[in-house]
């Protein structure tokens, strides 16, 4: 009897014991899906020309202004005289607070059974992290299309020169700063300007995007009215964020990117036979100045810029 139990125990481990090493490959994923997703956001806000990122915490109040009033006292003063003070009152207009959005989504052991485990689980992850990236997109092109001020169209009837009719009107509402124009088009324009000439379009963060003759980055999203172009200064857009490198995501075991934009995780539920994904960002593209925002009609007509 002895014998046997000894000869038993050297089978240990036995044979097909799921070990740690078995479900590594979810770690692999949460941290592929992070990294990834830090890349591609960095590389559109690069691309937006936004140089300006904020950490903050969770329920943070941001505050968008108008352009300050200053009140320039006299600067004629003699020699040895007191410098008279002058003044400058910022104008906030609106405020944002910042909160984690959390998602969460459940794969099956019989979805992963039919579909396989890439299909069941890659595929349905990237088309929520897709969803993540809309929402946090769809936040900037609301706010410009809600307070983008109208602007006449110097040359009516193209995509061209409504874009740089949106340049001009920048250059004059931030004429003491150098610029770098940002717009926002729908595709159908984009399509009639790429029958009359080439353009080259590149891709970053589900958006495609191409620069024009003044410089301008032109973004295409079909949120866009057709026949509207919104545009604003690549230096009134900042960045607020959440950092997913807390303590907070580390204690669930979250994996984060290099930035901290995003946390991801997965995990097994053995009471429900299904894996789960989870995420959880605060990431938010905001105007520092909501009066820094144009809208310019592709068709023209006798708009009267606004004060």
């Amino acid at each position: 009897m002895n014998l046997q139990t000894f000869a038993r125990a050297d089978n240990y481990p036995e044979p097909n014991t799921q070990m740690q090493s078995n479900f590594s490959e979810l770690d692999a994923k949460s941290i592929d899906y992070a990294y990834r997703f830090g890349e591609n956001f960095s590389k559109f806000i690069e691309a937006l020309g936004i140089t300006r990122q904020i950490p903050v915490q969770e329920g943070f109040t941001l505050t968008m202004y108008k352009a300050p009033v200053v009140d320039l006292a006299d600067g004629d003063v003699g020699e040895g005289e007191l410098i008279p003070l002058s003044k400058v009152t910022p104008q906030p207009a609106e405020t944002k607070e910042i909160t984690l959005k959390k998602y969460r989504k459940v794969t099956t052991a019989e979805a992963i059974q039919r579909y396989g485990r890439d299909e069941a689980i890659n595929m349905t992850d990237n088309a929520l992290i897709k969803e993540v990236q809309k929402g946090i997109r769809d936040y900037l092109f609301d706010t410009i299309k809600t307070h983008g001020t109208e602007q006449p169209n110097l040359n009516a009837g193209t995509l061209q020169g409504a874009l740089a009719s949106a340049w001009g009107a920048l250059e004059v509402l931030f004429e003491d700063d150098t610029i770098t124009t940002v717009a926002f088009v729908n595709p159908m324009d984009v399509a009639n300007e790429i029958a009359n000439k080439k353009i080259t379009l590149e891709t970053q963060f589900g958006l495609r995007y191409y620069t024009d003759l003044t410089g301008t980055v032109v973004f295409l999203n079909n949120t866009i009215p057709q026949g509207e172009v919104y545009a604003t200064a690549a230096d009134n857009l900042q960045v607020a964020y959440i950092s997913a490198g807390s303590d907070a995501f580390q204690e669930f075991n979250m994996f984060t990117d290099e930035f901290g934009y995003i946390a991801i995780a997965h995990g097994q539920q053995l009471e429900t036979l299904s894996v789960q994904t989870v995420l959880a960002s605060g990431v938010l593209i905001f105007p520092e100045r909501l009066d820094g925002m144009v809208k310019i009609d592709i068709a023209g007509g006798e708009t009267t810029p606004e004060a």
